[in-house]
């Protein structure tokens, strides 16, 4: 039975649950469950904190987790990233005072105050910095504020909360970060129980990615409507009825999905429409 470590709370759980449960996976219905078995799919599933998955997963206890790229490189576990996952995004920076610094390059010899102390670190000796790295456990903000830090290193989404506190980001992103399927470095790269579970969750990120479109259209304008929806193989054309037409089903994607309808139409396509994809196999 394959032993998979998910988020039990934070931005990484709710979303790495929906995604096992669209993959055909049994979820917990109580966060008070720490262990679920799904004996249909031969998994049972450990709801742990975040930070402790891939120390879990490098001890060979657990097969894989689910967790942040963050949390993973921070630890000192063995384990290593072998999926991206394309939720909970963020990215990691720098932010100061105004007029303090303007990148990495002008910490030497300042204090940094972050929750990620591991990240800072070694971004900081990267770059050949020496300054002192403080930990702190959330609300790195205040710390400039108190005195502990000059410069802070944290996740930034809008920088509202930043300039809130009269601080600015500086310099390039130390990291951007995502939620990710881990193993344990060493472990059998061909395990066909992790495999198969890979393959789910890679059809659910296709299918959150494209949508099924269909529509008839003129033989004579195939080739160009072809060229519009070349699908990932080729797109399926059948022969209607009506002749000098045909149907054409084809993969896109979503996110352009209506622009595609739009020069379709412009073709002379009629009868164009799109349907969710639900679960695939590329």
């Amino acid at each position: 039975m394959l032993r998979i470590a998910i988020p039990n709370k934070g931005s990484l759980s709710g979303p790495a649950s929906a995604m096992l449960h669209e993959a055909g996976y049994q979820q917990r219905t109580e966060s008070k469950e720490l262990v679920l078995v799904d004996p249909a799919n031969e998994v049972e599933f450990f709801y742990l904190r975040p930070r402790d998955i891939a120390i879990y997963v490098s001890s060979g206890k657990l097969d894989i987790g689910i967790t942040g790229r963050d949390l993973l490189q921070d630890s000192d576990a063995r384990a290593e990233e072998i999926l991206p996952l394309g939720f909970a995004r963020s990215t990691f920076r720098y932010a100061t005072r105004p007029g303090t610094a303007s990148g990495v390059e002008d910490l030497g010899g300042m204090t940094v105050a972050t929750s990620y102390e591991g990240i800072v670190a070694k971004h900081l000796a990267d770059h050949g910095v020496d300054a002192s790295v403080v930990h702190l456990d959330g609300a790195v903000e205040t710390a400039i504020e108190l005195g502990v830090a000059q410069v802070i290193a944290d996740v930034v989404e809008t920088g509202t909360s930043l300039r809130n506190a009269g601080l600015e980001v500086i310099g390039e992103p130390i990291m951007t970060s995502e939620a990710v399927v881990i193993r344990g470095t060493g472990a059998e790269e061909d395990d066909p129980k992790v495999q198969q579970f890979l393959r789910r969750l890679q059809g659910v990120l296709v299918a959150r990615t494209y949508v099924m479109m269909d529509y008839d259209c003129r033989v004579e304008h195939l080739e160009k409507a072809v060229a519009l929806t070349p699908g990932l193989e080729s797109p399926t054309v059948s022969p209607l009825h009506h002749e000098g037409w045909v149907a054409v089903r084809a993969m896109v994607p979503s996110k352009g999905a209506q622009r595609i309808m739009d020069d379709l139409y412009q073709l002379g396509a009629r009868a164009i429409l799109t349907t969710a994809i639900h679960a695939c196999r590329l």
